[in-house]
């Protein structure tokens, strides 16, 4: 992470985020103690924005500068929120295509998602606000960009996002072991990380399960190549549709 990517010290991390900055997290000393912590603490109540305790010498680590114990790290863009991304898609006339992450957290395998996403017509890739990878230079490097052009949503919980995308006519598909019908209509992907997969909860939710078929010996595929896969299936079904 680049120092131009993180703002230093108590009284800036409480202005970058009353100035609602995209911040994607923030590390804090874990015996941080005074009205200052505790006036950034009353800023940083109801919003949602992950939190963690650390040891003095991880943030002595990551800067040389006087952090006073607070690190945020700040996101490259600015997210968007699904309740004004899927009214705009139906506004347009068009069947919504949405891919979720989750626990995906390597930045490579996020960037090459939205790489693959933004050329196949994705209209937006949906990120929950903790335990998820977040869009910083790396990752928009390995995206060739695409997530300079391509919307990330950052939602409260992919639970929660999925529930929304059923509410609004979306039929949303797992990864998972068993096969899918077909990708027809308004259609959402939920990709998980490639160790534990989509959490049991959100799969229980889901639509239905989509399974890519395989044939060799290794267990699975890389994340962003599965992805690829199933994005590019239903680009297919629907350019067959519309023959």
């Amino acid at each position: 992470m680049k120092e131009n990517e993180m703002v230093f010290g108590i009284r800036a991390v409480i202005e970058a985020i009353q100035a609602d900055k995209e911040v994607d997290k923030i590390l804090v000393k874990r015996d941080l103690q005074g009205d200052l912590s505790k006036e950034l603490f009353e800023v940083l109540r109801g919003r949602e924005i992950p939190v963690q305790r650390v040891p003095a010498e991880r943030l002595d680590r990551l800067t040389r500068k006087n952090h006073q114990g607070v690190i945020a790290f700040m996101s490259a863009v600015t997210y968007q929120s699904l309740e004004d991304i899927i009214p705009f898609v139906y506004e347009q006339g068009k069947d919504p295509f949405i891919v979720l992450l989750d626990g995906v957290t390597d930045v490579r395998n996020f960037g090459a998602i939205a790489r693959t996403c933004e050329c196949a017509g994705v209209d937006t890739i949906v990120i929950p606000a903790k335990g998820s990878v977040s869009v910083n230079a790396d990752a928009i490097k390995t995206s060739a960009g695409a997530l300079h052009v391509l919307p990330v949503c950052k939602e409260k919980s992919i639970n929660q996002a999925i529930r929304f995308l059923q509410q609004s006519g979306v039929k949303v598909f797992a990864a998972s072991e068993k096969a899918a019908e077909n990708y027809k209509g308004p259609v959402a992907i939920v990709m998980g990380a490639e160790d534990t997969g989509v959490s049991p909860e959100n799969l229980r939710i889901c639509d239905n399960m989509v399974k890519i078929p395989q044939f060799g010996t290794i267990g699975s595929l890389n994340v962003s190549v599965a992805t690829s896969i199933l994005v590019y299936e239903v680009v297919r079904q629907r350019m067959n549709e519309q023959q």
